[in-house]
């Protein structure tokens, strides 16, 4: 469950950052804020590998659900345009990533098949 939640505060901390880039160009204030986020960011996800997920799960839900995230949240805070295809397109990645963490847990159980009693 540590990992789940040290992923999740990678995720945000990332969004985070991003939005905050984009904000800085009006308030280069929040350059530390971009800074700090993505350190944040990859320490967190630096601790959720440590906690033993695997590397392609880990990164491909961080990047993906970073992406959807960012489209999703800049359209209501920067007022960009968000338009069916986009939607089809976060809903492409958000499957992706569930295909990815689904087929992670195959290879694990083939790898370590239970014992018979």
């Amino acid at each position: 469950m540590t990992k789940w939640l040290l992923l999740g505060a990678a995720i945000l901390s990332e969004v985070t950052a991003s939005l905050s880039l984009k904000g800085a160009l009006d308030r280069p204030a929040l350059y530390s804020v971009v800074v700090v986020g993505y350190v944040g960011s990859f320490v967190l996800l630096a601790l959720v590998l440590r906690q033993g997920m695997a590397l392609g799960v880990a990164y491909g839900i961080w990047g993906a659900l970073g992406v959807a995230s960012t489209a999703v949240m800049s359209s209501f805070i920067f007022d960009e345009t968000l338009t069916a295809l986009m939607g089809v397109g976060i809903a492409l990645i958000i499957a992706g990533v569930l295909t990815v963490e689904l087929g992670s847990q195959q290879a694990q159980r083939s790898a370590h098949p239970k014992e018979s009693v």
